[in-house]
């Protein structure tokens, strides 16, 4: 494990935007291709700003979409197709493809079909993801499953996620916040060249204990990535309080 962390949300998403695309400009030089994996919600905001402003080829990158609620459209103001459209596919009018979840698909089965045989067909070089209040990584809530090889698949939302999502402000009610979501698996997930994995705030700091100082377990599911052979986290002083090391 690599771990930085920073005194605020902005140089930590500022220090995570520079290694993923170190490491996307590295693939680019390679193979003359990257492909990309881009998480949302609040803990990506500060990253993705200044990752779309880094000096990349990005006619030469596709970009993979993490997790998306089932049944939200995309005109929903907690869609995160809508979050990656206006806060990155927008400001990157050349980007190669961008590959959307339409959770909102009434043949949903084939959308995932759909989304597993891109994905199958990619060698992803970096993947920038989160951390949940509950340990999620992408939308596997605990107990998350480790063992399936299925690229997306359909996952349940936990009370504690599901109040996350509406105490982050983006739905009126808890009873609005969808009950499914397709997500990208944990195997999935792990098969990344490397992983950058951005948490900032206090509100995530038993997570990030957990998920660094913790076993390995699927009841902390981004515990995982401990055993990534590249996996960089960037934490503020707040999230990484709780941590073992910094006592």
């Amino acid at each position: 494990m690599n771990i930085c962390i920073q005194k605020n949300k902005k140089d930590t998403g500022r220090e995570a935007a520079l290694k993923g695309a170190l490491y996307i400009n590295n693939a680019l030089r390679e193979k003359g291709h990257a492909a990309i994996i881009v998480a949302t919600g609040a803990s990506q905001f500060e990253m993705l700003s200044y990752l779309i402003k880094e000096k990349i080829e990005w006619s030469k990158v596709e970009i993979f979409h993490l997790d998306e609620y089932i049944g939200l459209p995309v005109s929903h103001p907690a869609s995160f197709r809508k979050y990656l459209k206006e806060r990155v596919e927008d400001k990157l009018p050349g980007v190669k493809a961008f590959h959307y979840i339409c959770g909102d698909e009434p043949e949903l089965e084939k959308e995932i079909a759909r989304l597993n045989t891109l994905i199958s067909d990619n060698f992803i070089d970096v993947a920038f993801v989160g951390i949940g209040e509950n340990g999620h990584l992408a939308f596997n809530d605990p107990p998350a499953d480790f063992e399936t090889e299925v690229p997306y698949l359909i996952v349940s939302l936990d009370d504690k996620c599901r109040e996350q999502q509406f105490n982050e402000g983006w739905f009126p009610t808890l009873k609005d916040v969808p009950l499914k979501a397709v997500s990208m698996g944990i195997k999935q997930i792990m098969k990344s060249s490397h992983i950058i994995c951005t948490v900032p705030d206090k509100r995530k700091a038993e997570a990030v204990a957990g998920t660094v100082n913790g076993n390995i377990t699927n009841l902390c599911p981004a515990s995982i990535l401990q055993n990534h052979k590249s996996c960089h986290f960037y934490f503020d002083k707040e999230s990484a309080s709780l941590l073992d090391f910094i006592k």
